[in-house]
């Protein structure tokens, strides 16, 4: 199964993730198949950066995302 998912990034206690789509079996922070966008929960308002064709097209493709990443597409307009 196919997920897009947050893959952790930055410094101690200053995470930076990015969405990508990777294996169900991948581990967090391990191998990926495609970069799709980021999201920094540093600033006000938190920065979310989408492909929204590429979101469109692995969704259509089966791809299930997870809770944070459904939020954050239902917070972009990608359904």
């Amino acid at each position: 199964m196919v997920k897009i998912r947050l893959k952790r990034m930055g410094k101690k206690r200053a995470p930076f993730y990015r969405v990508v789509v990777a294996d169900a079996r991948s581990p967090r922070d391990g191998r990926f198949i495609e970069e799709i966008g980021t999201y920094d929960p540093n600033v006000e308002p938190a920065a979310v950066k989408i492909d929204a064709e590429a979101a469109k097209k692995w969704l259509a493709d089966g791809a299930q995302p997870t809770d944070t990443v459904a939020r954050l597409f239902k917070n972009a307009g990608i359904n």
